[in-house]
């Protein structure tokens, strides 16, 4: 807790949350910036050697995809388990999202949840294509969201500043992790207030839901968390005599979680 890079990250926090309960516009990125500055005065960062550069070419890393290796039997555990992983991360992050943004109908569901799915699906095709990243729906959304965003033009901007960037590449590769990292702890503030809606006093919904949040907390990993949920939840239906409550779609998703598990990789 002495460590200068840990202080620096509390003042980014205290920061944070007071202009995040001041309501300032763009609470998070500003604080994220000052943390970076004073970050980069105590000197517990490294400045950047250039603030603006050009983009690096893709020739490299365009189109490097080998489908022969990926049809094998033996990339069928991997690839797999990262199919689950991005879809159950996805959908965890839009439920979450979308209830922060208060989208969701009055059963908790997503109304149209098929057309961010489809985006996120082909971004994620995309992406390694070009030699890049995942990419697709990440629970950092929640801070466009507290900022106001509600339309896609919100993504839209969001994306032309990620171009933007590009250009940006040596200073934005130069933020600390104390710099961001108090932003995220706020993200996961933001992402905790839709647990006010589960009922605690039904054990078939509180055991589940409680080992979602601890194993995403314990793994870091969204995907972990969800389906261990998909697994608890018709276990703790049948439990109590009330397994006419899991849907059909539930049973496919608790198989494939079950898959997930046997075939992650431990270790």
């Amino acid at each position: 807790m002495t460590a200068a890079p840990v202080l620096v990250a509390i003042a980014g926090f205290l920061l944070i949350a007071v202009l995040v309960i001041r309501k300032i516009p763009g609470a998070i990125l500003l604080s994220i910036v000052f943390t970076a500055i004073i970050a980069f005065l105590t000197r517990t960062a490294q400045t950047p050697g250039q603030i603006l550069s050009l983009p690096p070419s893709l020739r490299p890393i365009l189109w490097q995809l080998d489908f022969r290796g990926a049809l094998t039997w033996h990339a069928f555990p991997v690839v797999f388990t990262i199919f689950i992983m991005a879809f159950v991360d996805t959908m965890g992050t839009l439920i979450g999202v979308s209830a922060r943004a208060g989208f969701l109908d009055s059963e908790g569901n997503l109304p149209q949840i098929e057309r961010p799915m489809l985006v996120d699906a082909i971004s994620n095709c995309f992406a390694p294509a070009i030699g890049t990243t995942t990419t697709g729906a990440f629970v950092e959304s929640a801070t466009g969201i507290e900022a106001g965003g509600r339309t896609g033009l919100t993504a839209l901007v969001t994306a032309a500043c990620f171009v933007l960037t590009l250009f940006f590449a040596p200073f934005v590769a130069a933020i600390p992790p104390q710099a961001y990292a108090p932003a995220l702890i706020v993200v996961g503030l933001f992402m905790l207030a839709p647990i006010t809606r589960i009922d605690f006093s039904d054990y078939t919904e509180s055991i589940p839901a409680f080992a979602v949040v601890t194993l995403m907390c314990f793994t870091f990993n969204i995907a972990v968390g969800i389906t261990a949920g998909f697994v608890l939840y018709p276990i703790c239906k049948l439990a109590a005599g009330r397994l006419s409550q899991v849907k059909p779609a539930l049973w496919v998703l608790t198989a494939l979680s079950l898959l997930f598990f046997i075939f992650y990789p431990y270790g």
